[in-house]
């Protein structure tokens, strides 16, 4: 385990100057407040999670966004993870995403996105251990913003959730379903000056399993500060779930490439 926190401080080392330097050559100004400002970049997240039954997951979850052009991106989601439960530490359910930007428009007199995407859970975490789901989620939607003033901008959004069956030995098949349904979101995003601004994010996801229509309430508040503009970011994020009565916090760093 020695080992692993020398490595990893060495690639954090690594990691930042390497965003430094690029950014230092990057004409480009880069304005995280707005989410569909696409930027090539690595994220690195410590997190806590409290379940309701009283687990805990410690881990850490690195997020690494590639853009082909400043209208296409994709990302890959890896969370390692320590379940206190079972004791158990290894990889989570890995996330994989393609984000577009088919329209845009923000001059000083008007500001209008429209941004679809398809979103993809796989199920790599172990269901048994407490890691995973054991289940793949499929989703495909997208995100429409728009100005409420120069510091506060909307990005309300609509999705399609497909979630296939469990396969996991430990849930009985009688008891295996898949869910169908939707999601949408309401992110608004406020800038308090350059350096500072807060993603509040409230979601509702309604699903169909089984017959049965189920509903599940969550939300996340997310906030940012620029250190180094255009090279490094840092946030704070709280995302509870009020229908599981879950709660995450995740602490990071955002290093622009």
């Amino acid at each position: 385990m020695k080992y692993n926190y020398i490595t990893f401080i060495l690639c954090f080392y690594c990691l930042t100057n390497f965003a430094q330097d690029k950014a230092t050559n990057s004409q480009n100004e880069v304005d995280a407040s707005n989410p569909t400002n696409l930027y090539t970049q690595v994220n690195t997240q410590f997190e806590y999670t409290s379940l309701k039954d009283g687990t805990n997951l410690y881990g850490f979850r690195g997020n690494i966004q590639y853009t082909f052009n400043p209208n296409n991106l994709i990302l890959a989601e890896i969370p390692i993870l320590h379940n206190d439960a079972t004791s158990a530490f290894g990889l989570g359910d890995v996330r994989l995403r393609y984000f577009a930007v088919v329209k845009r428009e923000m001059t000083a007199e008007k500001f209008n996105v429209i941004a679809p995407f398809l979103d993809i859970t796989l199920p790599t975490g172990k269901f048994e251990d407490g890691l995973g789901t054991s289940s793949f989620v499929l989703s495909a939607g997208s995100v429409y913003g728009f100005a409420l003033s120069k510091k506060i901008l909307m990005f309300p959004g609509l999705s399609v959730v497909h979630v296939t069956e469990p396969s996991t030995d430990l849930i009985p098949d009688e008891f295996k379903f898949s869910s169908t349904g939707f999601l949408v979101q309401a992110n608004v995003s406020i800038s308090f000056n350059e350096r500072w601004f807060l993603f509040v994010n409230p979601i509702l996801t309604y699903l169909n399993t089984d017959g049965e229509w189920n509903d599940n309430w969550s939300g996340e508040f997310n906030l940012n500060h620029m250190i180094i503009p255009n090279k490094l970011k840092a946030n704070i994020g709280y995302f509870p779930n009020f229908t599981n009565e879950a709660t995450t916090i995740r602490l990071g760093a955002t290093f622009f490439l």
